[in-house]
């Protein structure tokens, strides 16, 4: 019997480790802050402990990765954009241009990119860039199922691939987030479809849409759900009937990720409903999810939660790529090394006395020096670039993206295309 790794990574994700999450509330309890004043900072390094197993946390090869395809349902005129428009997309990402891969420069994380499905020839390869592509583009799920069953679940171990090969690699932090247009349109009916949900408090503007694209979308999901009828208690039917290969793809993620407990952070809508559906196949994945944000999209707050998972902001964006779930990873980042770096009480009482009694005049105790920092969290941190197991440059000479092209200089020439907001 063949083996079947999406059914091997979803049986591998064991329980979120406890005794390592009391550990860090404890360490919460004795460092120099008044109880609870860091609010729910406290609560994700506890979680993070957790899912790490670690009562001190650290993360050093943070990675972005973003699955890229298209959907056959944008024939029926539910975007306000071309489905063209990805593969133009996907190259301005590619080439640096685009918002994520500000994001992972600003954060120092590595980004992946994953051709999944997008309807244009095969881009070749470069470092940090999978082509893995299921097929050019679902089918149009307001006539058929948006794919076949073997589509469905090569579209999840594709992810599920992808992500341990980044895992394998040194990742312990992980974002994953989404583009292509017409991508809110099948996450809205993948959600209506896991939730039982009526289209009206599920579909949004996408990428903004006028009033008839917005009715249309709302009769193409409804019409599509009752046409399909997938059993919600089966994520297979789901996704083979109303769901995108980018969907398939970051549930897959989102296993691995658990699978080897590393953090996975859920970005919007279309990210959201992948976590759902993954959750489906795996039930022990949710401890294992870290939330970001809330869009103004209405199906991403009914996604968290059917999640269980609470919002750490709301800047009212609805980028996609991934934008949110990298801002989340500095706050994962800050979280841990708040359990790692800050004094605890006693320290502060000892340097005191030092003081008090002049044994070392007016220097700073050695753990709160700030040249000791970087030691008390187990410095030097190597800092990951845009290819899979490579570490970044000085901030000033950061890859563009995926790519490795250098910054032109100030009076040269570049690009601006930058193609519109990536949840469609």
């Amino acid at each position: 019997m063949p083996r079947d790794l999406v059914q091997e990574t979803a049986k591998a994700i064991g329980l979120p480790d406890e005794e390592a999450r009391q550990a860090a509330r404890a360490r919460w309890s004795i460092l120099a802050t008044a109880e609870g004043s860091l609010g729910r900072l406290q609560s994700l390094g506890e979680d993070l402990a957790a899912i790490r197993g670690k009562e001190q946390p650290a993360f050093h090869h943070k990675a972005v990765v973003v699955f890229v395809a298209d959907h056959g349902v944008t024939e029926e005129g539910v975007s306000a954009h071309p489905a063209s428009l990805t593969a133009a997309m996907l190259q301005n990402l590619l080439d640096g241009g685009s918002a994520i891969t500000v994001f992972a420069r600003f954060l120092r994380a590595e980004l992946n990119v994953v051709d999944v499905g997008v309807d244009a020839p095969p881009l070749p390869p470069r470092p940090g860039f999978f082509s893995r592509k299921v097929a050019r583009g679902t089918r149009n799920f307001a006539r058929e199922p948006a794919m076949s069953s073997e589509q469905a679940r090569e579209s999840v171990r594709v992810g599920v691939e992808v992500a341990l090969t980044l895992i394998n690699s040194g990742v312990d932090l992980l974002a994953v987030g989404d583009l292509g247009i017409g991508n809110t349109t099948a996450a809205a009916a993948v959600l209506g479809a896991l939730t039982g949900l009526p289209a009206e408090q599920l579909v949004g503007p996408g990428s903004g849409g006028n009033q008839q694209q917005m009715r249309r979308k709302l009769t193409v999901v409804s019409s599509a759900l009752e046409r399909h009828v997938p059993r919600r208690e089966n994520p297979w039917e789901v996704l083979e009937a109303v769901g995108g290969f980018e969907i398939g793809a970051m549930a897959g993620a989102y296993l691995a990720a658990a699978s080897r407990r590393v953090p996975v952070i859920v970005d919007g809508l279309t990210a959201a409903s992948a976590a759902l559906l993954a959750t489906v196949i795996a039930p022990r994945l949710r401890p294992f999810l870290v939330p970001s944000h809330v869009s103004n999209e209405p199906g991403h707050k009914v996604a968290l939660d059917a999640l269980g998972l609470q919002p750490y902001f709301d800047f009212s964006t609805q980028m996609g790529e991934g934008t949110s779930a990298a801002l989340q990873m500095g706050l994962c980042d800050l979280a841990s090394r708040l359990l790692r770096e800050m004094a605890t009480t006693d320290e502060v009482a000892a340097a005191r006395t030092r003081r008090e009694e002049g044994s070392e005049g007016s220097q700073a105790p050695p753990n709160l020096d700030a040249r000791n920092w970087e030691a008390r969290s187990q410095a030097p941190r190597p800092r990951p670039s845009g290819a899979p197991g490579s570490h970044a440059p000085p901030a000033a000479s950061l890859p563009l993206g995926p790519g490795t092209a250098p910054s032109p200089p100030p009076s040269a020439p570049r690009s601006d295309a930058r193609g519109p907001a990536a949840s469609r």
